[in-house]
């Protein structure tokens, strides 16, 4: 279209994915303009080959259809293809069709119905929209549908992240070329390609204090992430690691027989104000305990008093169990006005964070947790807790041990004071 210009990383980025790899990873700071340009990768890929078929999968079907469906793609083919291409978007199935037969869907592997629709069909691409956010084994078989022959296109796999740490299989695979599960080297490393594309390169279409203020005003390890776009080294002397984390992590769940959920309230909601914490968790009937979500938010009261109440009934929970130091009686108070039916137990904070966190990164240490899927936000600050290492309060994880301490503790496997 006149007018539409890549910016010049963009057009580097555009060069890579072009060449002879089939596997290619973007990673970079928060807003550097990688997902627009993927999904402009897609419907250019759509056009070029009639009856293809192209995947863009997320964890979660909701989250990819709210942020690329309702957001994104609409944008790209606004900006980059003046809204002259005719499309049909079913809503309900997330695809969308063009006038030449090809089609774009927009899936998550949250739901098994949903996983085997995807998985009966074949792609000629597959793109993994903010990649972090998956566990490896999911990847591997949501890649054996990158099969479909549709010429002149080769089969591409692409990706795109906030790099999370060294750990993660997204450094192992696409930076260090190596296996995730047996770190051995890869049979095939010249099929796979990563490039960093950041924030400043992206800088004359993000608005004003962006960068400057919004970015560059976050703590240091998520400054890394989010503007710089590094990868992370692991925090010396941190309580958890991600070996106690991600090979427990599982894709389906036992019958649960308790679900609670944690909250660590911010006490002022403005731009420079902490999230509150809101992560649920469950005890299993085979004795173990699963993390199943994390919905933690910067907003007021009413606002994150909203999302606990939404995710209690969503996940048919059985109790709210948050921190009242700050907000006294005030939250109690806030939950029972927006549902006077809810089950909260008030807990105040009487030691010191890493007193309460201990008991619980032991049941990590033990295998006894595990991740319902991944959860970037939550498990950076995990990995990032150490003694003395704190300069901001870790919102998500303090969530995640309250919960956690309710449940533990209801089935006596510790006391905390």
């Amino acid at each position: 279209m006149a007018g539409f210009t890549y910016t010049p990383a963009q057009e580097r980025a555009l060069q890579l994915i072009s060449g002879k790899q089939k596997n290619i990873m973007l990673f970079g700071g928060s807003r550097s303009g990688k997902t627009f340009l993927l999904c402009c990768v897609l419907v250019i890929r759509a056009l070029r080959s009639p009856g293809s078929r192209h995947a863009i999968i997320r964890r979660y079907a909701n989250t990819v259809r709210s942020s690329i469906g309702a957001d994104t793609l609409p944008k790209v083919l606004a900006t980059r293809f003046g809204n002259a291409l005719e499309y049909e978007y079913n809503k309900s199935e997330g695809v969308i069709t063009f006038a030449n037969s090809s089609q774009i869907w927009l899936t998550g592997l949250d739901d098994n119905a949903r996983a085997d629709k995807i998985l009966g069909k074949e792609f000629v691409t597959i793109y993994f929209n903010e990649c972090s956010e998956l566990d490896y084994s999911s990847v591997q078989t949501a890649l054996t549908r990158l099969a479909q022959h549709s010429p002149p296109l080769k089969p591409k796999a692409l990706f795109d992240c906030n790099p999370p740490g060294k750990k993660h299989w997204t450094y192992r695979v696409f930076i260090e070329k190596l296996d995730p599960a047996d770190t051995l080297p890869l049979h095939d490393p010249d099929n796979y390609a990563a490039m960093r594309i950041n924030p400043l390169d992206n800088a004359g279409n993000l608005p004003e204090g962006y960068i400057e203020n919004t970015l560059a005003g976050l703590p240091r390890r998520q400054r890394e992430r989010f503007l710089e776009g590094k990868f992370l080294d692991e925090v010396e002397g941190a309580l958890w690691k991600r070996e106690m984390i991600a090979p427990f992590r599982v894709s389906s769940l036992p019958e649960l027989q308790r679900v609670v959920i944690g909250v660590d309230p911010a006490v002022s909601s403005g731009d420079e104000s902490d999230s509150t914490g809101i992560v649920a968790a469950a005890a299993g009937m085979d004795g173990e305990y699963y993390i199943l979500a994390d919905r933690s938010m910067r907003g007021t009261p009413l606002e994150w008093g909203k999302r606990v109440i939404s995710l209690y009934y969503e996940l048919d929970a059985d109790r709210v169990t948050g921190e009242v130091n700050n907000g006294g009686d005030l939250i109690e108070a806030l939950l029972h006005k927006l549902d006077p039916h809810l089950s909260f137990r008030p807990v105040r904070a009487s030691r010191g964070k890493l007193i309460r966190a201990e008991p619980v990164a032991a049941l990590y240490e033990r295998g006894l947790v595990h991740h319902a899927g991944v959860f970037p936000l939550l498990e950076e600050e995990m990995l990032s807790f150490a003694p003395g290492n704190q300069k901001k309060s870790p919102d998500r994880m303090d969530a995640l041990v309250w919960a956690l301490t309710e449940l533990a503790d209801n089935g006596k496997k510790f006391i905390l004071a």
